[in-house]
Protein backbone atom coordinates (compact mmCIF):
# COMPACT_ATOMS: atom_id res chain seq x y z
CA UNK A 1 0.00 0.00 0.00
CA UNK A 2 2.60 2.35 1.07
CA UNK A 3 4.75 1.64 -2.19
CA UNK A 4 1.75 2.30 -4.39
CA UNK A 5 0.94 5.39 -2.45
CA UNK A 6 4.80 6.36 -3.37
CA UNK A 7 5.06 5.35 -6.58
CA UNK A 8 1.65 7.89 -7.61
CA UNK A 9 2.74 10.61 -5.82
CA UNK A 10 6.24 10.67 -7.40
CA UNK A 11 3.92 10.10 -11.01
CA UNK A 12 1.97 13.09 -10.00
CA UNK A 13 5.30 14.90 -9.50
CA UNK A 14 6.49 14.43 -12.75
CA UNK A 15 3.50 15.25 -14.54
CA UNK A 16 3.31 18.70 -12.86
CA UNK A 17 7.15 19.56 -13.40
CA UNK A 18 7.19 18.45 -17.04
CA UNK A 19 6.40 21.32 -19.39
CA UNK A 20 3.26 21.67 -21.31
CA UNK A 21 3.40 22.38 -24.89
CA UNK A 22 0.41 25.21 -25.19
CA UNK A 23 -0.92 26.62 -28.18
CA UNK A 24 1.04 29.03 -29.64
CA UNK A 25 0.24 31.76 -32.32
CA UNK A 26 0.97 31.97 -35.98
CA UNK A 27 0.75 34.52 -38.88
CA UNK A 28 -3.24 34.42 -39.54
CA UNK A 29 -4.45 33.37 -35.97
CA UNK A 30 -7.20 36.19 -34.87
CA UNK A 31 -7.67 37.43 -31.34
CA UNK A 32 -10.00 39.43 -29.40
CA UNK A 33 -8.40 41.76 -26.98
CA UNK A 34 -10.90 43.36 -24.18
CA UNK A 35 -9.87 46.20 -22.02
CA UNK A 36 -12.18 48.35 -20.07
CA UNK A 37 -11.93 51.64 -20.55
CA UNK A 38 -9.57 50.82 -23.25
CA UNK A 39 -12.23 50.68 -26.18
CA UNK A 40 -8.88 52.27 -28.46
CA UNK A 41 -7.23 48.85 -27.75
CA UNK A 42 -10.27 46.49 -28.07
CA UNK A 43 -11.40 44.99 -30.73
CA UNK A 44 -10.47 41.33 -33.02
CA UNK A 45 -6.68 41.62 -34.34
CA UNK A 46 -5.67 39.18 -37.12
CA UNK A 47 -1.48 38.22 -36.79
CA UNK A 48 -0.06 39.49 -39.22
CA UNK A 49 2.47 37.77 -42.12
CA UNK A 50 5.21 39.38 -40.19
CA UNK A 51 3.80 37.55 -37.01
CA UNK A 52 3.22 40.90 -35.42
CA UNK A 53 0.00 42.63 -34.05
CA UNK A 54 -1.07 46.14 -34.78
CA UNK A 55 -2.83 47.79 -32.32
CA UNK A 56 -3.32 50.99 -32.65
CA UNK A 57 -0.77 53.48 -30.62
CA UNK A 58 1.01 51.13 -30.05
CA UNK A 59 4.26 49.36 -31.77
CA UNK A 60 4.20 46.26 -33.88
CA UNK A 61 3.91 43.09 -31.18
CA UNK A 62 5.73 40.11 -31.95
CA UNK A 63 3.57 37.51 -30.78
CA UNK A 64 4.44 33.78 -33.23
CA UNK A 65 5.41 31.20 -31.04
CA UNK A 66 3.74 32.61 -27.74
CA UNK A 67 0.92 31.52 -25.90
CA UNK A 68 -1.93 33.70 -25.81
CA UNK A 69 -1.84 34.35 -21.88
CA UNK A 70 2.19 35.39 -22.68
CA UNK A 71 1.03 37.73 -25.37
CA UNK A 72 -1.58 39.20 -22.82
CA UNK A 73 1.38 39.93 -20.19
CA UNK A 74 3.28 41.58 -23.30
CA UNK A 75 0.43 43.79 -24.09
CA UNK A 76 0.07 45.01 -20.83
CA UNK A 77 3.54 45.81 -20.16
CA UNK A 78 3.58 47.46 -23.80
CA UNK A 79 -0.02 49.76 -22.54
CA UNK A 80 1.87 50.61 -19.00
CA UNK A 81 5.12 51.69 -20.32
CA UNK A 82 3.10 53.72 -23.24
CA UNK A 83 2.26 55.40 -20.14
CA UNK A 84 -1.75 54.56 -21.26
CA UNK A 85 -3.03 53.14 -18.28
CA UNK A 86 -2.19 52.95 -14.57
CA UNK A 87 -0.48 49.81 -13.36
CA UNK A 88 -3.21 49.34 -10.81
CA UNK A 89 -6.26 50.02 -13.02
CA UNK A 90 -5.42 47.96 -16.29
CA UNK A 91 -6.59 44.86 -16.79
CA UNK A 92 -6.27 42.94 -20.70
CA UNK A 93 -8.28 40.14 -21.69
CA UNK A 94 -6.86 37.64 -24.90
CA UNK A 95 -8.92 35.10 -26.08
CA UNK A 96 -8.26 33.70 -29.57
CA UNK A 97 -11.07 33.51 -31.34
CA UNK A 98 -10.11 31.51 -34.80
CA UNK A 99 -6.92 29.63 -35.52
CA UNK A 100 -5.74 30.05 -39.29
CA UNK A 101 -4.22 27.70 -41.80
CA UNK A 102 -0.83 26.75 -41.26
CA UNK A 103 2.21 25.15 -43.63
CA UNK A 104 5.06 22.71 -42.13
CA UNK A 105 7.58 20.87 -43.51
CA UNK A 106 7.48 16.81 -43.36
CA UNK A 107 10.33 14.87 -44.67
CA UNK A 108 11.78 11.19 -43.78
CA UNK A 109 9.78 8.58 -43.42
CA UNK A 110 5.90 9.30 -44.46
CA UNK A 111 4.56 8.19 -47.55
CA UNK A 112 3.92 12.20 -49.00
CA UNK A 113 6.65 13.81 -47.97
CA UNK A 114 6.58 17.64 -48.35
CA UNK A 115 5.26 21.42 -47.38
CA UNK A 116 1.74 20.44 -45.26
CA UNK A 117 -0.89 22.65 -45.17
CA UNK A 118 -3.26 21.89 -41.60
CA UNK A 119 -5.74 22.64 -40.05
CA UNK A 120 -7.35 24.11 -43.72
CA UNK A 121 -10.49 26.20 -42.95
CA UNK A 122 -13.45 25.68 -45.14
CA UNK A 123 -15.04 28.58 -47.52
CA UNK A 124 -17.66 29.31 -44.94
CA UNK A 125 -14.91 29.95 -42.51
CA UNK A 126 -13.20 31.95 -43.93
CA UNK A 127 -15.70 34.40 -44.77
CA UNK A 128 -17.55 34.67 -41.31
CA UNK A 129 -16.83 36.54 -39.27
CA UNK A 130 -15.28 35.05 -35.87
CA UNK A 131 -16.76 34.80 -32.84
CA UNK A 132 -15.50 35.34 -29.76
CA UNK A 133 -16.03 32.09 -27.73
CA UNK A 134 -13.05 31.23 -25.08
CA UNK A 135 -11.17 28.05 -25.16
CA UNK A 136 -11.62 27.06 -28.77
CA UNK A 137 -9.21 24.01 -29.61
CA UNK A 138 -7.97 23.29 -32.65
CA UNK A 139 -7.32 19.36 -33.13
CA UNK A 140 -5.50 19.69 -36.55
CA UNK A 141 -2.75 22.13 -35.25
CA UNK A 142 -0.56 19.33 -34.10
CA UNK A 143 1.62 17.09 -34.75
CA UNK A 144 0.27 14.13 -35.47
CA UNK A 145 -2.60 15.99 -37.80
CA UNK A 146 0.78 16.80 -39.86
CA UNK A 147 2.02 13.41 -40.09
CA UNK A 148 -1.06 12.25 -41.38
CA UNK A 149 -1.57 14.96 -43.68
CA UNK A 150 2.10 13.99 -45.24
CA UNK A 151 0.79 10.43 -46.45
CA UNK A 152 1.13 8.77 -42.46
CA UNK A 153 3.94 7.17 -41.52
CA UNK A 154 5.67 3.83 -43.63
CA UNK A 155 6.15 0.57 -41.58
CA UNK A 156 9.80 1.57 -41.39
CA UNK A 157 9.38 4.26 -39.66
CA UNK A 158 10.96 5.00 -35.94
CA UNK A 159 8.15 6.62 -34.47
CA UNK A 160 10.46 7.04 -31.01
CA UNK A 161 12.84 9.46 -32.50
CA UNK A 162 10.83 11.90 -34.20
CA UNK A 163 12.19 15.22 -34.82
CA UNK A 164 10.53 18.52 -34.08
CA UNK A 165 12.95 21.40 -35.10
CA UNK A 166 11.71 25.04 -34.46
CA UNK A 167 13.54 28.56 -34.30
CA UNK A 168 16.58 25.74 -35.08
CA UNK A 169 16.12 24.10 -32.16
CA UNK A 170 15.29 20.00 -32.31
CA UNK A 171 13.56 18.04 -30.07
CA UNK A 172 12.75 14.35 -30.11
CA UNK A 173 9.64 12.89 -29.54
CA UNK A 174 8.24 9.58 -28.85
CA UNK A 175 4.54 8.92 -31.28
CA UNK A 176 4.81 5.46 -30.41
CA UNK A 177 2.02 6.00 -27.92
CA UNK A 178 -0.74 6.56 -30.98
CA UNK A 179 -0.22 2.86 -31.93
CA UNK A 180 0.32 1.43 -28.32
CA UNK A 181 -2.26 3.32 -26.56
CA UNK A 182 0.35 4.69 -23.70
CA UNK A 183 0.01 8.45 -23.12
CA UNK A 184 2.10 10.47 -25.36
CA UNK A 185 2.47 14.20 -25.79
CA UNK A 186 1.35 15.95 -28.86
CA UNK A 187 2.67 19.23 -29.59
CA UNK A 188 1.02 22.03 -30.89
CA UNK A 189 2.56 23.38 -34.23
CA UNK A 190 3.54 26.99 -35.53
CA UNK A 191 3.84 27.87 -39.20
CA UNK A 192 7.32 26.71 -40.41
CA UNK A 193 8.20 24.14 -38.17
CA UNK A 194 9.97 21.42 -39.85
CA UNK A 195 9.44 17.58 -38.91
CA UNK A 196 11.46 14.69 -39.04
CA UNK A 197 10.71 11.39 -39.40
CA UNK A 198 13.45 8.98 -39.37
CA UNK A 199 13.33 5.58 -40.65
CA UNK A 200 14.27 2.42 -38.67
CA UNK A 201 15.56 0.35 -41.81
CA UNK A 202 13.02 -2.33 -40.64
CA UNK A 203 9.76 -3.73 -41.35
CA UNK A 204 7.39 -3.15 -38.78
CA UNK A 205 3.63 -5.04 -39.26
CA UNK A 206 2.24 -3.28 -36.61
CA UNK A 207 2.29 -0.19 -38.11
CA UNK A 208 0.30 -1.36 -40.92
CA UNK A 209 -3.04 -0.31 -40.15
CA UNK A 210 -5.17 2.10 -39.78
CA UNK A 211 -4.35 4.67 -37.06
CA UNK A 212 -3.86 8.52 -36.45
CA UNK A 213 -0.67 8.75 -38.30
CA UNK A 214 -0.97 5.88 -40.88
CA UNK A 215 -3.23 6.07 -43.93
CA UNK A 216 -6.66 4.73 -43.17
CA UNK A 217 -7.07 2.88 -46.70
CA UNK A 218 -5.41 2.33 -50.05
CA UNK A 219 -6.55 1.97 -53.97
CA UNK A 220 -6.21 -1.27 -55.96
CA UNK A 221 -6.10 -1.79 -59.42
CA UNK A 222 -8.23 -4.53 -60.04
CA UNK A 223 -8.46 -7.17 -63.46
CA UNK A 224 -10.77 -10.19 -63.77
CA UNK A 225 -11.34 -11.63 -66.67
CA UNK A 226 -11.23 -15.28 -66.07
CA UNK A 227 -14.09 -17.29 -67.36
CA UNK A 228 -16.85 -16.72 -67.54
CA UNK A 229 -16.64 -13.07 -67.47
CA UNK A 230 -16.60 -11.06 -70.19
CA UNK A 231 -15.59 -7.88 -68.05
CA UNK A 232 -14.56 -6.59 -65.00
CA UNK A 233 -17.95 -5.45 -64.20
CA UNK A 234 -19.63 -8.96 -64.39
CA UNK A 235 -17.05 -9.94 -61.95
CA UNK A 236 -18.54 -7.91 -59.48
CA UNK A 237 -15.39 -5.15 -59.56
CA UNK A 238 -16.26 -1.62 -58.83
CA UNK A 239 -15.00 1.12 -56.88
CA UNK A 240 -15.58 -0.56 -53.12
CA UNK A 241 -14.10 -3.85 -54.17
CA UNK A 242 -10.49 -1.56 -55.20
CA UNK A 243 -10.68 0.54 -51.74
CA UNK A 244 -8.97 -1.77 -48.88
CA UNK A 245 -8.40 -0.40 -45.36
CA UNK A 246 -4.80 -0.33 -44.85
CA UNK A 247 -3.18 -3.55 -43.72
CA UNK A 248 -4.98 -5.35 -46.34
CA UNK A 249 -2.90 -8.56 -48.20
CA UNK A 250 -2.72 -9.77 -51.39
CA UNK A 251 -5.01 -12.39 -50.71
CA UNK A 252 -7.65 -10.17 -49.69
CA UNK A 253 -7.55 -8.04 -52.99
CA UNK A 254 -7.68 -11.87 -55.16
CA UNK A 255 -11.01 -12.37 -53.29
CA UNK A 256 -11.95 -8.76 -53.20
CA UNK A 257 -12.02 -9.11 -57.26
CA UNK A 258 -14.18 -12.70 -57.49
CA UNK A 259 -11.08 -14.53 -58.51
CA UNK A 260 -11.61 -17.40 -56.15
CA UNK A 261 -14.12 -20.09 -55.65
CA UNK A 262 -16.44 -22.06 -58.07
CA UNK A 263 -15.79 -25.27 -59.32
CA UNK A 264 -12.30 -26.56 -57.94
CA UNK A 265 -11.59 -28.91 -60.85
CA UNK A 266 -11.19 -25.81 -63.00
CA UNK A 267 -11.13 -22.99 -60.71
CA UNK A 268 -8.68 -24.14 -58.52
CA UNK A 269 -5.08 -23.76 -60.45
CA UNK A 270 -5.96 -20.40 -61.52
CA UNK A 271 -3.05 -17.35 -61.30
CA UNK A 272 -2.91 -14.42 -59.47
CA UNK A 273 -0.15 -11.92 -59.91
CA UNK A 274 0.61 -9.04 -58.03
CA UNK A 275 2.45 -5.58 -59.38
CA UNK A 276 4.02 -3.03 -57.28
CA UNK A 277 5.56 -0.41 -58.75
CA UNK A 278 8.11 2.06 -57.17
CA UNK A 279 6.95 5.31 -56.22
CA UNK A 280 10.48 7.19 -56.88
CA UNK A 281 12.22 5.24 -59.61
CA UNK A 282 9.06 3.34 -61.85
CA UNK A 283 10.39 0.37 -61.74
CA UNK A 284 8.01 -2.45 -61.65
CA UNK A 285 8.40 -5.62 -59.52
CA UNK A 286 5.92 -8.68 -59.25
CA UNK A 287 4.54 -11.60 -57.36
CA UNK A 288 2.70 -14.49 -59.60
CA UNK A 289 1.06 -17.50 -57.66
CA UNK A 290 -2.26 -19.72 -57.48
CA UNK A 291 -4.56 -19.03 -55.99
CA UNK A 292 -5.23 -21.68 -54.44
CA UNK A 293 -1.84 -21.64 -52.48
CA UNK A 294 -2.60 -17.24 -51.71
CA UNK A 295 -5.51 -18.27 -49.65
CA UNK A 296 -4.39 -21.34 -48.00
CA UNK A 297 -0.67 -21.69 -48.01
CA UNK A 298 -0.15 -18.03 -46.88
CA UNK A 299 2.73 -17.64 -44.19
CA UNK A 300 4.53 -14.49 -44.52
CA UNK A 301 5.00 -11.18 -45.83
CA UNK A 302 7.38 -12.56 -48.68
CA UNK A 303 4.27 -14.59 -50.24
CA UNK A 304 1.34 -12.71 -49.17
CA UNK A 305 2.66 -9.35 -48.80
CA UNK A 306 0.49 -5.85 -47.92
CA UNK A 307 -1.13 -4.08 -50.79
CA UNK A 308 0.33 -0.59 -51.32
CA UNK A 309 -1.45 2.09 -53.37
CA UNK A 310 -1.79 1.87 -56.45
CA UNK A 311 -0.78 -1.74 -56.66
CA UNK A 312 -2.18 -4.12 -59.42
CA UNK A 313 -4.01 -7.33 -59.29
CA UNK A 314 -5.16 -9.60 -62.15
CA UNK A 315 -6.15 -13.09 -62.11
CA UNK A 316 -5.77 -15.53 -65.35
CA UNK A 317 -7.61 -18.52 -66.14
CA UNK A 318 -6.20 -22.18 -65.00
CA UNK A 319 -4.63 -24.25 -67.72
CA UNK A 320 -7.26 -26.54 -67.36
CA UNK A 321 -9.63 -23.71 -68.75
CA UNK A 322 -7.03 -22.92 -71.14
CA UNK A 323 -6.63 -26.19 -72.66
CA UNK A 324 -10.66 -26.26 -72.69
CA UNK A 325 -10.33 -23.65 -74.75
CA UNK A 326 -8.11 -24.56 -77.40
CA UNK A 327 -9.39 -28.10 -77.88
CA UNK A 328 -13.01 -26.20 -78.04
CA UNK A 329 -11.56 -24.17 -80.84
CA UNK A 330 -9.65 -27.31 -82.64
CA UNK A 331 -13.04 -29.57 -82.33
CA UNK A 332 -15.25 -26.22 -83.84
CA UNK A 333 -14.04 -24.45 -86.55
CA UNK A 334 -17.16 -23.18 -87.15
CA UNK A 335 -17.11 -21.07 -84.27
CA UNK A 336 -14.05 -19.60 -86.09
CA UNK A 337 -15.50 -19.18 -89.71
CA UNK A 338 -18.61 -17.80 -88.18
CA UNK A 339 -16.83 -15.05 -86.34
CA UNK A 340 -14.23 -13.76 -89.68
CA UNK A 341 -17.74 -13.19 -91.58
CA UNK A 342 -19.04 -10.70 -88.18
Amino acid sequence: MLKHLIFNTIVATLALTTPAWALPLSPGDRVKISIPEGEEFSGIFEVNVEGNLEIPYLKPLPVVGLEPEQVEENLTTALIDGAFFQPSFLRVNLLVVQWSTIEVFVSGSTFLPGRVVINELSPGEKTQPPVPVAGQYPPNRFLTAAVRDAGGVKPTADLKNVQLIRDGQARTVDLSGVLTGEPFADIPLIAGDRIIVPDSGKMQNDLVRPSQITPTGVKVFLSNLTVPATGNAVSGIGRDATSFPYGSRFSHAVTAANCAGGTRGTNAERRAILVTTEQLTGKTKYLQRPINDILVNSTNDANNPFLQANDIVACYDSKVVEFRDILNTILNPLSIIRDLFR
